[in-house]
């Protein structure tokens, strides 16, 4: 059975033209949207809080509810662009993001907010890995491929640097508009999309979909970061139960892609070394900074008593890598490789975390000033050519799977960063309203992100040894 499907077919020459940077703009819409939903999400906790009255942990949720839906479904979402056609896959699920998008904007209770974050996540599942791929397979591998994907990489940094200060803008009015923001935005891309994206070719459709799988692999990392938050609020028992219950999910889900013929994953792809390497190293990266961002909005936030303004303006300086990624790192990746500038990217990302460990009651921003511009060069060196290392090499037919695993892994690690963070910090602080607390507690915490980028270090020279990586 077969369905037709526009397409664009690799250029000849290694020089993006014409309609193809028209279609390029259109896919990096939709990760700039995705980048400035995340940050506009991340200033504006502490206002959904005071409205909805969450907790610390229940307000981690509104951040891992969206990338665990996000992260359990990409692959299914990846394979669906493979055989379904990444245009109708596309054009469906953008759709979706905008009904749920609006939906959590008129949510009254957590949970409603929660639910909303979820389905806008699996939305968003099937829309990335679409993108992606139609990025991979409309440029022809090497310099165009890399330059398409560099300035894509580019486009979801700018949004997320952008998200910080609108996310603030904002917030300071009503933190709904951040979800009704992207609404507005993606109603744009949509129609944009139904006027660019072709219809060329043929996709063939063979075999099915593991929607068992899927539901295995996210029930198993919801279950492990629920044990993970409620740690320091349940008994051992409880606790050890939960990550039993995790750990049984994820076996389930190892025999299920063994035995069906229709797998999310091909453990064969995992033979390739650079590919494993690009997924831990986008696990930590992501994760790391996601677990930093929740303790500094709520340093600046609810101890210091910064505005949400003034909060997005000292976060977005690390948005520099909206304007280094697409012209630097280029020229950075064609004289040393991938791996060599990953691992340049890494030592500054522990950089920036170890220069705010002495946290203190009354720093400036001139004293946060350094590591957020050490973050900013960090995602420059890293984020791009993480990307390009995990689908390089990869089958065409395989593009979207490729893309998949590394987007399920920038997911799954932000909401484990988030979750350990989560931990810690409740741990370290508890009911304690006393701001001396409060401030160890968050020099405590920050201890999470400093071991994960010391570990990503590890991990990319691995990679920076080898000859030709």
């Amino acid at each position: 059975m077969s369905t037709t499907e526009q397409t664009l077919g690799p250029p000849n020459d290694q020089k993006i033209r014409g309609r193809a940077w028209a279609v390029l703009i259109v896919l990096c819409g939709t990760i700039f949207l995705e980048g400035i939903d995340v940050s506009m999400m991340g200033v504006a906790l502490p206002s959904i809080r005071a409205e909805l009255g969450m907790s610390t942990v229940g307000l981690q949720w509104v951040v891992s509810a969206y990338v665990l839906g996000y992260g359990g479904f990409v692959l299914l979402g990846g394979r669906a662009a493979d055989l379904l056609g990444r245009r109708r896959m596309f054009l469906t699920f953008i759709a979706i993001f905008i009904v749920f998008s609006g939906l959590g904007g008129l949510a009254t209770e957590g949970w409603m907010l929660i639910v909303a974050r979820f389905a806008t996540g699996v939305a968003a599942a099937f829309l990335t890995p679409a993108s992606i791929s139609i990025v991979t397979t409309t440029f022809a591998e090497g310099r165009q491929r890399n330059q398409a994907m560099l300035v894509f990489a580019g486009a979801g940094a700018g949004g997320f640097s952008l998200g910080m200060v609108v996310g603030g803008l904002l917030s300071a009015v009503d933190w709904r508009w951040v979800f009704f923001a992207p609404v507005i935005m993606s109603t744009a891309i949509l129609i944009g999309a139904i006027a660019l994206l072709p219809k060329i070719g043929r996709i063939q459709r063979q075999g099915g979909f593991d929607l068992a799988g899927a539901l295995t692999l996210t029930g198993a990392m919801l279950l492990l970061v629920y044990g993970l938050v409620q740690l320091p609020e349940v008994d051992a028992g409880q606790t050890i139960a939960t990550i039993a219950a995790s750990l049984l999910l994820l076996a389930a889900f190892v025999a299920i892609e063994r035995k069906s013929p229709d797998p999310l994953i091909r453990f064969g792809i995992l033979r390739s070394a650079s590919l494993v390497r690009a997924n831990v190293g986008a696990m930590l990266l992501v994760g790391s900074f996601t677990g930093f961002q929740f303790i500094t909005v709520l340093y600046l936030q609810e101890l210091r008593g910064w505005s949400e303004i003034e909060t997005g303006l000292a976060l977005a300086v690390a948005g520099i890598d909206a304007i280094l990624a697409p012209t630097v790192t280029p020229i950075l990746v064609r004289r040393y490789g991938n791996a060599k500038v990953i691992v340049g990217g890494f030592l500054a990302v522990a950089a920036a975390y170890a220069l705010l460990l002495p946290l203190g009651m009354d720093w400036s921003f001139l004293m946060l000033l350094p590591s957020m511009l050490l973050l900013g060069v960090a995602f420059t060196l890293t984020y791009g050519p993480l990307m390009m290392t995990a689908t390089d090499g990869v089958a065409e037919s395989e593009q979207g799977l490729a893309s998949g695993i590394v987007t399920t892994s920038f997911q799954f690690g932000s909401a484990l960063g988030l979750a350990i963070v989560a931990m810690v910090l409740a741990a370290a602080v508890g009911a304690s309203v006393d701001p001396v607390e409060t401030l160890n507690g968050y020099r405590t915490a920050l201890l999470v992100p400093v071991a994960g980028s010391l570990i990503a270090i590890a991990v990319a020279l691995t990679g920076a040894r080898r000859k030709g990586a």
